[in-house]
């Protein structure tokens, strides 16, 4: 009951957000938030061009609380305001509640071999957009080498308009050890009965301790016939509860 208070206060706090599972990329990686401890993803401002259309993000939020070893209760979300053509209209989209589990422990785990894990759950209305329910069911896969960390994601997901989804994403890091690294992301995207997404992300990750890091990252995509431009800039932190 201590716990549950505590976590919705964070999410009062932070209010209305976003997601990107694994800042400051679209897929996620093979890990979870330890049992006790919970993970703020937090992109305070970002700004997306999509087309004609000017969007403002503020805030962007995912909250990963470790509930039991190898699980994690993800919930995330995003606040958006338009900024052009029309101006003036504020949302709250990308609402998610999934579960994320970890089916093989592998390096991210300190152990040897691929770290393997799913999550699966639930794409939640919004408000002012993003009306339905949806579901969504993902297997990660990450590897990590001396110079390279990489991370596979393949979704297969109910959109909100009740359309079939799928997805591949793959995600490379530059070396741990770095005091910053630099970070890519190539994304794809099949929507049954809406435009395909294409996507490339180059960023960097600053990590000055195990608790916190700090992104920032430039997206290009094309959305159907439409190009897009996002600037995603954010932090990640953990406490224990």
């Amino acid at each position: 009951m201590r716990r549950a208070a505590a976590v919705l206060a964070v999410i009062a706090w932070l209010a209305p957000a976003p997601a990107l599972a694994f800042r400051p990329f679209d897929g996620t990686d093979a890990a979870v938030a330890a049992p006790g401890e919970v993970e703020v993803e937090l992109g305070p401002v970002g700004y997306l061009r999509q087309g004609a259309e000017r969007t403002l993000i503020a805030p962007a939020l995912v909250l990963n609380d470790g509930i039991a070893p190898g699980w994690e209760a993800v919930l995330q979300g995003a606040a958006t305001y338009a900024l052009a053509p029309a101006g003036g209209g504020s949302r709250l989209v990308d609402n998610m509640l999934t579960l994320k589990g970890v089916l093989r422990d592998g390096v991210l785990q300190d152990k040897a071999g691929p770290s393997i894990a799913t999550e699966f759950g639930l794409l939640l209305p919004g408000i002012g957009g993003d009306n339905g329910t949806g579901g969504t069911l993902a297997g990660i896969v990450s590897q990590q080498w001396r110079s390279l960390t990489f991370h596979l994601n393949a979704v297969a997901a109910l959109t909100r308009e009740q359309h079939g989804d799928l997805v591949l994403d793959g995600i490379v890091e530059g070396p741990r050890q770095w005091p910053v690294r630099p970070v890519a992301e190539l994304f794809g995207e099949r929507v049954f009965g809406g435009p395909d997404t294409r996507s490339l992300l180059i960023g960097a990750i600053w990590q000055p301790s195990d608790t916190l890091a700090f992104d920032a990252a430039l997206r290009g995509a094309r959305v159907g016939s439409r190009t897009a431009g996002e600037i995603r800039a954010g932090l990640t932190f953990a406490f224990p509860l």
